[in-house]
């Protein structure tokens, strides 16, 4: 039994019985801000900030968990560069300490890529959103998110006007469960591919010409953009499930148009 700086013992309230007798889900911590460092598919490293939610499964007999030691497992990896592949390793981590049959992990941060301009070349950072989840009961179901800005040109307004077309910004979101090895960067480039051009912090005239006139010789309605990542996604043996979405922000209108669909590959 744990004992306060007096020598006195102190009671474990987490540990004691409960006699209403209903298990929960997920207890534990959310929201917790945390620096971490990412392994880059060129196998460098880049530091960047996550809010981490970890839980476990409570069992009907036990009154509560330790918070304390979600945090100590969080602690115990924070020298590790996190990878797809080492990220359930930290939800199995945290079921073990808990004693716990389950666990479950989430670390949502901002990632950045280098991407040059499509013609002077010029060099710029890109920032996309990613999501590491993980859920360990004996096996590991891990599921990685990535939301990647995008351009879409609307086919219908092209074809209509006399001359130009809308276009928007749109975010497209891929949510991936896979097997063997798949970097954030690879998600992010599928993505980008499934719009009507992909978009860069900086660009130079000369970029900006060759953006407008691609984007408008490849346009794409919301629909169009998470049918073409579907079929990418299909094709990519290392996928196994999928949840995908655009949302295009429009231009000319009040409202954003959407588009979402989920398959399982395995049936």
């Amino acid at each position: 039994m744990t004992q306060d700086p007096s020598g006195t013992p102190m009671p474990d309230m987490q540990a004691t019985p409960d006699r209403r007798e209903i298990a929960i889900d997920r207890v534990g911590v959310r929201e917790v801000v945390y620096p971490i460092r990412l392994r880059t598919r060129e196998g460098g490293e880049q530091g960047s900030v996550a809010n981490v939610s970890m839980y476990v499964a409570l069992p009907h007999t036990q009154k509560g968990t330790h918070m304390s030691r979600f945090i100590e497992v969080l602690e115990a990896h924070a020298c590790e560069p996190i990878t797809p592949e080492m990220f359930p390793g930290i939800a199995r981590a945290i079921r073990d300490r808990l004693n716990a049959k389950e666990a479950h992990i989430e670390a949502s941060f901002t990632y950045f890529m280098k991407k040059k301009a499509p013609v002077t070349g010029i060099e710029s950072l890109m920032d996309y959103e990613v999501t590491f989840a993980c859920t360990a009961n004996g096996e590991d179901d891990f599921i990685m998110t990535v939301a990647a800005p995008a351009t879409s040109l609307c086919p219908c307004s092209k074809e209509i006007s006399a001359y130009g077309a809308h276009n928007q910004r749109c975010e497209i979101t891929a949510s991936v469960r896979f097997e063997g090895t798949m970097w954030i960067e690879d998600l992010v480039e599928i993505c980008e591919r499934a719009s009507s051009l992909e978009v860069f912090a900086l660009l130079k005239r000369p970029d900006e010409k060759y953006v407008t006139e691609h984007a408008y010789d490849n346009p794409k309605f919301v629909e169009d953009i998470v049918r073409d990542l579907a079929i990418s996604l299909n094709d990519d043996a290392r996928v196994t499930w999928y949840a995908i979405s655009s949302e295009n922000f429009e231009s000319i209108h009040s409202h954003n148009a959407y588009a979402q669909l989920e398959r399982n590959k395995r049936g």
